[in-house]
């Protein structure tokens, strides 16, 4: 069989079981949490129609079939179709909630075909992506859906057309951006997550941050680590990692100095984190940052700082 339609073959492997698993989750949690069928199915359908615009990126053969003129509007069309299903129940329409998705998804879509290449540029980029998501950009355009935040919605197109942008427009070497961790990668991420438990856990606990409890919905830990495994975990491993610590590089010709400022950067995105400016969770963060770039130079991919960051996101959840 051809790479190209193994890969074809894997990418609507993938995309089915999503479809069924997102459908079987969404049906769960609707009755979990006594959403009617008639106000949850419009939800239900935004995120199986942003689905496949998520998982494209982690087929790089797939992905190069969108590389061409139409990307902006392709990446528009994935902003703002899921809200437009919301509407159909869930929520009301708002005319300067379209054009706000619409403008979104444009500036990012048209970033480097409007502009140069250049480390001003770039920066530009992630912080346009930053205000975004610290500026709360999606909460007025997806208001709370019997008590469920809907902004979510929002935030993954955003994380699928930076990713997007980022690899098919500015054309960065490739990170290794990818849902399934190889065995070299899955040692190198749980060794890293393994000095963070006396290094950041012990900070934390001397800085009076958390508590060890006891453990609570334990069935959650899985649940939890494959979100951050798959989804925010692997985007912002993907813009820290995959992207800023490999232009520090570049700019620095120094890999310890890139580590260094990448994971700064990181702890700093922090400070909002429950109240700003909160130094310590920057702090601790900041050794997350480092581990998780660490294990990145070790592997030579993001999927081991992945591995990484979402055991520890999952542990502190379950018994902090």
């Amino acid at each position: 069989m051809r790479p190209m339609a193994k890969s074809l073959g894997g990418f609507r492997a993938a995309l089915l079981a999503g479809w069924v698993a997102l459908s079987v989750a969404g049906i769960f949690l609707a009755r979990s949490k006594g959403i009617p069928g008639w106000a949850a199915l419009p939800v239900i359908a935004a995120f199986l129609v942003e689905y496949p615009f998520y998982l494209v990126a982690g087929f790089p053969s797939v992905r190069e079939r969108l590389a061409s003129p139409r990307l902006p509007a392709i990446l528009t069309a994935a902003v703002v179709l899921p809200y437009l299903l919301c509407c159909a129940g869930a929520i009301h329409f708002q005319w300067d909630a379209v054009v706000r998705l619409a403008a979104l998804a444009l500036a990012l879509g048209l970033w480097y075909r409007v502009l140069h290449v250049s480390a001003w540029t770039d920066i530009g980029f992630l912080l346009l992506v930053a205000g975004v998501i610290l500026g709360r950009y999606f909460d007025p355009i997806y208001p709370e859906f019997y008590r469920q935040k809907l902004a979510m919605v929002g935030q993954l197109s955003l994380f699928q057309i930076s990713a997007l942008v980022l690899m098919l427009e500015r054309r960065i070497p490739e990170t290794g951006y990818g849902f399934l961790p190889s065995g070299a990668e899955w040692r190198a991420g749980v060794l890293h997550y393994l000095y963070f438990l006396p290094l950041g856990g012990g900070v934390a606990l001397a800085l009076g941050m958390v508590h060890v409890s006891q453990p609570g919905r334990l069935w959650l830990a899985p649940v939890t680590f494959l979100a951050f495994l798959w989804v925010q975990g692997l985007w912002e491993e993907f813009l820290f990692r995959g992207v800023l610590q490999q232009w520090f590089e570049a700019w620095t010709a120094s890999p310890l100095v890139a580590l260094a400022f990448t994971s700064l950067v990181f702890g700093a995105a922090h400070l909002w984190f429950r109240g700003f400016p909160n130094w310590r969770w920057a702090l601790v963060a900041t050794i997350l940052g480092a581990l998780c770039g660490r294990a990145r130079n070790r592997t030579g991919g993001i999927r081991a700082g992945t591995v990484t960051h979402a055991l520890v996101v999952a542990t502190w959840r379950a018994f902090f």
